[in-house]
């Protein structure tokens, strides 16, 4: 009896050991093209479905890599209407006039061609914009979702296309974060361009909720720009 308590002690701690060195990621059997197709579906469906949302987005650009004072700041409210595009009201504003003149300025400007009619479909991260590849199949853990992480290479370049790596959830295919570089570098900044982006789930759907791109360029030296998204307000379409 003593000798089946041992063996039943031992599996016991073998188990634990396992699971502590496996943790945060999860080895599990993924179809790579199976994970692709599901995003790609989560991708339709958000576009499909979405007809419309407003929110509430704050940018900030630092220098020198000093991200605790802001050199320039801009709040806006975005609205997007499928089929129209996005159009932005300026809340509030401060600082540098130059960045406000020369980096929030085209960036909205961007933002805006980049979701207009015929081109927002150019900019969507799925297997028709970007060559995706599965990366080591382990489920990790972002921001409380089970994520998948896809190496992406653009198939054509774009400021707003990035090399990198997008992870997705690994239930519905809906994205949680890009991290890459930009595979254009912006006209606003003529360095080469890091860009990051979180999601989160809202009402069932991605949505960004902070975004920060890095750069150096010979007019401005070493530019950080962050971005918090807040206050969503979605218009989804009934279903029947």
């Amino acid at each position: 009896m003593g000798m089946g308590r041992s063996r039943t002690a031992r599996a016991v701690a073998s188990v634990c050991i396992l699971l502590l060195f496996r943790a945060p990621g999860i080895t599990q059997e993924h179809d790579p093209p199976a994970v692709i197709r599901l995003v790609d579906a989560a991708v339709a469906a958000r576009f499909e479905n979405i007809l419309g949302f407003t929110d509430v987005e704050h940018y900030a650009v630092y220098r020198g890599g000093d991200e605790t004072h802001p050199v320039a700041e801009m709040t806006v409210r975005d609205t997007y209407k499928k089929g129209v595009g996005k159009s932005y009201a300026v809340l509030s504003q401060s600082g540098s006039s130059i960045l406000l003149h020369f980096g929030f300025k085209p960036l909205l400007e961007n933002e805006q061609t980049i979701n207009q009619p015929g081109n927002i479909e150019k900019s969507w991260f799925n297997s028709a914009n970007y060559a995706m590849t599965l990366k080591d199949d382990i489920v990790q853990k972002l921001n409380g979702r089970d994520c998948l992480a896809l190496q992406v290479k653009p198939r054509q370049v774009a400021p707003n296309l990035i090399i990198g790596t997008i992870w997705v959830d690994a239930h519905d295919g809906t994205l949680g974060q890009i991290d890459g570089v930009a595979s254009k570098n912006p006209s606003a900044f003529s360095g080469a361009t890091r860009l990051m982006r979180q999601y989160a789930n809202i009402d069932g759907y991605s949505m960004a909720i902070h975004a920060r791109a890095e750069s150096d360029s010979a007019l401005f030296g070493r530019i950080i720009v962050t971005i918090d998204y807040s206050d969503y307000k979605l218009e989804i379409k009934a279903r029947k």
